[in-house]
C-alpha cells in the first residue's frame, strides 16, 4: 500500500451477471476518479451473493478495468466470502429486537393495503406483529420455502435524508426492508453495508439508480454501530442512456469493450470517449489515466445523464 493514501476508501463493486458496459465503465472511471483524486485507496469487491444471476464473467469485468487504466489496492474481495459477517450482523440486529419472519410474497404485498403515502410497493407490515403461533402456521402454510427476514424499523423511521456529492440533499422513506430472502441469499442493502465497513470504504460512488436505496442502508449503518454520514460520504452519479433515452443496455449494440475492440475501437480510445462525456478531454483528444486524476473536479461533475449513441463513439 502506498505510504502517500489517505485514511480511508472508495469502491467499485459489479455483479458479475454479464459484461461491464459503457454505462457500469464509466461508473467505475467516476469512482477512481473520486479515490484517486481524494489521496485514498481504491478497492474492488465483486458482489456475487446472488448466485442466480452469476454469469461467471468476474474476471472479463476485472480485465476491462485494467484495460482502461484503472487500477486497484489489495485483493479483489469476493462477496460469498462475508458470509459470516453478514450472518453476525443480522444476529446483532436479532438480538435487540429488530428481525421477524416474514412469509409475504411479492404478489400479496402489492396485493395489501397500504398507510397513506406509503411509497408504491412499501412493506405495508403484515407479518410484522404476528404472534408466536400465527408465525408458525405461516411457516407450515408456505413449507417447504422458509421465510425471509426482515428489519423492524424503529418507530418513527420513515424517512431519512443525507447530503449527497451530487444531487444534494436527498430524502428516501424507509419500510422494514428484507435482510435474507427465504432461499438464504442475504439482501443487497445488509451486505453493501457489512462489506464496505469492513472494507475502510467512506467514499461510496455509485449510479444515481441506488440513491433511494441509501437511506435504509444509513439506518443499517447506525444500528450495527459502524461508521454514518458524514464520516461516509456518497456521491450518485448520472447514468448513460441509450438512442432512446432508455437505461444503457447491450440491446444498444457494440457497448462493450469486447464488442467495441471487434468494431475498431480500443480501450484507449474508450477511456477518451468515457472522459470526454465528463468533460476532462476535448473530443478526439488521448488522455493517460494520470491525466484524468488531475484534471478531475467532483464540483465540476455532469449533472445530466450521457446519451450514448454510434454518433458518440
Amino acid at each position: 500500500m502506498n505510504s502517500h493514501l489517505t485514511p480511508g476508501a472508495g469502491r467499485y463493486a459489479p455483479s458479475p451477471s454479464g459484461e461491464l458496459h459503457l454505462g457500469n465503465l464509466r461508473t467505475a472511471l467516476i469512482a477512481w476518479l473520486f479515490a484517486r483524486g481524494s489521496g485514498r485507496r481504491f478497492l474492488l469487491r465483486v458482489e456475487d451473493l446472488d448466485r442466480a444471476r452469476d454469469a461467471g464473467t468476474a474476471d472479463a469485468q476485472l480485465a476491462d478495468l485494467s484495460a482502461l487504466g484503472i487500477d486497484w489496492d489489495g485483493e479483489v474481495v469476493l462477496q460469498t466470502t462475508r458470509a459470516a459477517a453478514h450472518e453476525a450482523a443480522i444476529a446483532q440486529l436479532s438480538s435487540a429486537g429488530l428481525v421477524y419472519e416474514c412469509t409475504c410474497t411479492r404478489k400479496d404485498i402489492l396485493a395489501a393495503p397500504t398507510a397513506p403515502h406509503a411509497p408504491p410497493g412499501a412493506y405495508p407490515g403484515t407479518c410484522r406483529d404476528l404472534t408466536e403461533a400465527e408465525r408458525a402456521a405461516a411457516r407450515q402454510r408456505i413449507a417447504p420455502r422458509l421465510p425471509a427476514l426482515r428489519l423492524r424499523a424503529p418507530a418513527g423511521e420513515t424517512g431519512l435524508g443525507f447530503d449527497d456529492l451530487v444531487l444534494g440533499h436527498v430524502v428516501g422513506d424507509i419500510d422494514d426492508l428484507v435482510l435474507k430472502r427465504g432461499d438464504g441469499t442475504v439482501a443487497y442493502n445488509l451486505a453493501v453495508v457489512v462489506d464496505d465497513a469492513a472494507m475502510g470504504v467512506d467514499q461510496i460512488v455509485r449510479g444515481d439508480d441506488l440513491a433511494s436505496s441509501t437511506p435504509r442502508q444509513i439506518l443499517l449503518q447506525g444500528l450495527l454501530g459502524l461508521p454514518t454520514p458524514p464520516k461516509v460520504s456518497y456521491a450518485h452519479v448520472p447514468l448513460v442512456l441509450g438512442p432512446t433515452g432508455a437505461r444503457l443496455a447491450k440491446r444498444d449494440g457494440a457497448v462493450t469493450l469486447r464488442d467495441l475492440a471487434a468494431a475498431g475501437t480500443s480501450a484507449g480510445e474508450v477511456r477518451a470517449m468515457l472522459a470526454t462525456s465528463l468533460g476532462l478531454a476535448e473530443p478526439g483528444e488521448s488522455v493517460t489515466p494520470d491525466q484524468l486524476v488531475e484534471r478531475f473536479d467532483p464540483a465540476a461533475l455532469p449533472r445530466e445523464p450521457w446519451v450514448w449513441g454510434p454518433a458518440s463513439a
